[in-house]
């Protein structure tokens, strides 16, 4: 008897492991052919600046938007995550060094990678969050993208991805946004230029950058990075209801609460919005108070 249970239950154990490579085996295609795809999306032009203003700008922005967090501050990319369940991934070298954008890359190139996420050759970018950037005013934009084509060339590595187990299954479940481009309207147009001011409507805009994270409806939930500290709710049913402006200030420029608490970057990247100006953080402010 005993010799017909341990049968059994090897013969389940043994079927449970096929179904597990199975259905990992079915989770390994799906990725694959996502990141084959390719999509043929007509690239709205407008010009690229060439000013000092212009790359000033655009590089307060690549500093306001988090860019460096992957691509590091001389653009030259980085291993952002590396974890051997989720995956090893490098972050592209945007400058003209060797193993980054090649010479013949043009501002067609460029917008196409923000606004639609897409390489040159229409296959999906990967990890890239265009579904934010391409949300951006044309003005702006141009902007970022006359500071990225400003930076002198850095040899690096080139961009690499590499997902574990983990990685593979989640990202064939989109549980881990890997394909930006399926999360963007690639029919949609963006206006012109954003007027910048302390105003709610201003301070919509800059949300763009939060949503990532905080969810479209900034209610906050589960961290898009397996294991990671869950986010915060920055409506006014969270702490932004009860900080006033110069507490919720003092928090994105430090990363200190008025609770006493030490936010690390990791988990809030106040290293990234400390870069904000007074008027930037007063517009998220009136605006993030309305939720």
């Amino acid at each position: 008897m005993l010799r017909k249970i341990l049968k059994w239950i090897g013969g389940g154990i043994g079927v449970l492991v096929a179904l597990i490579l199975i259905f990992y085996f079915v989770m390994h295609i799906v990725v694959n052919n996502k990141r084959a795809k390719t999509y043929n999306v007509e690239v709205r032009m407008f010009d690229i600046p060439s000013d000092s203003a212009s790359i000033a700008e655009g590089a307060h922005i690549y500093a306001t938007k988090g860019c460096g967090d992957c691509h590091g501050e001389d653009l030259s990319g980085k291993i952002f995550l590396d974890d051997g369940m989720v995956g090893t991934i490098r972050a592209a070298n945007l400058t003209s060094g060797k193993g980054g954008r090649p010479a013949n890359y043009t501002d067609r190139d460029w917008i196409r990678a923000f606004r639609h996420g897409l390489r040159p050759d229409g296959k999906p970018l990967i990890i890239m969050p265009s579904y934010e950037y391409c949300k951006l005013a044309d003005h702006d934009l141009g902007s970022l993208i006359a500071y990225c084509k400003s930076v002198p060339p850095v040899d690096a590595a080139p961009a690499s991805i590499k997902l574990g187990p983990l990685g593979t299954v989640l990202s064939g479940l989109d549980k881990l946004p890997l394909i930006p481009a399926d999360q963007i309207n690639h029919l949609e147009k963006y206006p012109q230029k954003i007027k910048k001011s302390v105003s709610v409507e201003y301070g919509k805009y800059l949300t763009l950058s939060c949503t990532g994270c905080h969810k479209p409806d900034l209610k906050g939930g589960d961290n898009v990075i397996p294991g990671g500290t869950p986010v915060r709710d920055i409506t006014a049913s969270g702490n932004i209801g009860k900080w006033t402006l110069s507490q919720f200030m003092n928090v994105l420029r430090t990363g200190a609460t008025p609770d006493g608490r030490q936010l690390k970057n990791e988990d809030m990247p106040w290293q990234m919005t400390k870069n904000y100006t007074d008027e930037e953080l007063q517009a998220l402010y009136l605006y993030l108070k309305t939720l």
